[in-house]
């Protein structure tokens, strides 16, 4: 051991706490590269302040941006578990005792019942940190008892999107929610309620293929990816180069396909402005 380990270590410091703390200090942004305060980035909703990209953010967080303060979350339904009993180079079961350890809740799907700007809403948020927010029976089944409270309420049910697409560990199952999930959207709109979805980075694969795609109104973060195959994949059907930009939330915007790109910070209140215009005011 060199003396400046040995002085180092006599003063109680060590490489290890070192490390910890600066991870717990800093972090990068995978845009610009810029390093940040971490507390200063989750201060700005987890935006960099130096160019704007819009990292991803967990449920809870995404439910306390959107709902006023006072709101209920709805606890997760339960389904069959690993239903074809499904391994790969883990079990399923593992994979799932192991994203639920990592998260606060227990799938990728969370429910809260509130107010957006005073006007009654129910709120669907998907998590992409919980095995990136794949569709799955939880998924799907939470998705619906979200569109379902809100048919009870009579109000409004905003869904914000975040998935790499279908749970390939639940097989034909997990295909079957974008059916049952586009049955509820119809149900809303045959009772007059708006379904209105918020699409963040990544929306991808089955989700896009199903409710992420059949709101009534579509509100884009900016710069998030949206689409259902792999730029790689269109690039190498097509035999073409992709335009810069392709799928990205301002070139959708641009041909369309989303209605606007609003900032985080100003989503709650653009959300609010939305509701004014499509809510009935009897609801409650």
């Amino acid at each position: 051991m060199n003396w400046f380990n040995r002085v180092r270590n006599s003063l109680g410091f060590s490489s290890a706490q070192k490390t910890t703390t600066e991870k717990d200090l800093w972090i990068k942004c995978p845009s610009c590269q810029e390093m940040l305060f971490v507390q200063e980035y989750e201060a700005n909703l987890s935006v960099c302040p130096k160019c704007e990209h819009h990292g991803r953010i967990g449920a809870d967080a995404r439910l306390a941006l959107l709902l006023d303060p006072g709101f209920d979350v709805l606890p997760l339904p339960r389904v069959t578990e690993d239903p074809l009993s499904f391994k790969d180079t883990k079990k399923y079961t593992d994979r799932l005792k192991a994203a639920r350890a990592a998260n606060p809740h227990e799938d990728a799907f969370v429910v809260g019942s509130g107010f957006i700007e005073t006007r009654p809403a129910v709120v669907g948020v998907q998590d992409f940190s919980f095995m990136g927010g794949s569709m799955g029976m939880a998924v799907g089944q939470a998705f619906c008892e979200g569109a379902q409270k809100a048919l009870d309420r009579g109000c409004a049910y905003v869904v914000v999107t975040a998935a790499g697409g279908a749970r390939m560990q639940e097989g034909i199952l997990s295909l079957m929610q974008m059916p049952r999930a586009t049955v509820m959207t119809r149900r809303l709109k045959q009772a007059g309620l708006p379904y209105i979805v918020v699409l963040s980075d990544p929306t991808t694969g089955g989700v896009t293929a199903s409710y992420a795609m059949l709101g009534d109104i579509h509100i884009a973060e900016p710069g998030a990816l949206i689409g259902f195959a792999g730029q790689r994949v269109i690039q190498d059907t097509i035999r073409e180069q992709l335009p810069e930009g392709f799928q990205r939330a301002e070139y959708l915007h641009k041909h369309g396909m989303v209605d606007m790109v609003v900032p985080r910070r100003d989503l709650k209140a653009t959300l609010g402005q939305v509701l004014d215009y499509l809510t009935p005011v009897k609801a409650a």
